[in-house]
């Protein structure tokens, strides 16, 4: 065979090939609308995020304010309109959605809509922190809804409860040790453990926590209120009675 048909055959060969794997990929691609939009970077991080995983502030958990919890887990889409979510701030975006109605709006972002899933992917938010969120984030498109107070209804008495705030501290600082009597902390349910510790009373206890003692930095590492640290330690206090 000359050396001139052989360059033709190879030639036929590779256009064959580029060909084929051409077809292969739409075949493989077909059907597929790929939005630019959700493609960006940070609407794939949002979404890769862990579910349940959120960071919405140093407060405890059940306490973030809207501001709090938008700026940590709804920004991610609302920032700038990713995934059709209305923009923040942007009144003709939240216009429509106002007008569905505050039940409606809190049954889509507690239950997922479209491309958001339940809770924007914090599971760990609790069902006030959501409307919390939604709340401002409507306000600021113009909407004049009324955030859910933190703490509940009765404000700063309810966040200190042992039974409500208490406990949500306990299980989001406190477990970290005393959870299994890491470190030397009195292990939670601990009758013996936390008798010998609570004799001197829990205004002492308290004050020696506030502090720090040995391995345990000052109050554990909580940076809330004072009230409501008293509260983690009453919850863990009453669960070894």
């Amino acid at each position: 065979m000359a050396s001139g048909q052989i360059f033709k055959v190879l030639v036929g060969v590779v256009v064959f090939l580029v060909v084929a794997i051409w077809l292969l990929a739409k075949l493989a691609t077909s059907g597929y609308n790929v939005d630019a939009e959700v493609m960006t970077k940070e609407a794939v991080a949002a979404r890769l995020k862990p579910v349940g995983e959120s960071k919405a502030s140093d407060a405890p958990p059940g306490m973030r304010t809207g501001e709090q919890v938008f700026k940590a887990i709804c920004i991610s889409c609302h920032g700038q309109g990713l995934a059709g979510s209305p923009k923040f701030g942007d009144a003709g975006a939240w216009g429509p959605r106002i007008a569905k109605g505050w039940d409606t709006l809190t049954q889509h972002a507690l239950q997922g809509f479209n491309a958001m899933p339940a809770k924007g992917g914090a599971a760990d938010l609790t069902d006030d922190e959501v409307k919390r969120a939604v709340a401002y984030m409507g306000n600021a498109g113009g909407a004049k809804f009324t955030e859910p107070p933190v703490g509940g209804a009765g404000g700063a008495a309810a966040a200190a409860d042992p039974a409500t705030v208490g406990k949500k501290i306990y299980e989001s600082v406190c477990v970290a040790c005393h959870g299994s009597g890491a470190a030397g902390a009195p292990k939670f349910g601990d009758k013996a453990a936390w008798a010998e510790r609570t004799k001197v009373g829990l205004d002492e206890v308290q004050k020696i926590a506030t502090k720090g003692l040995n391995a345990m930095p000052a109050k554990g590492g909580f940076g809330g209120s004072d009230a409501e640290f008293r509260a983690a330690i009453e919850y863990m206090v009453n669960a070894a009675k």
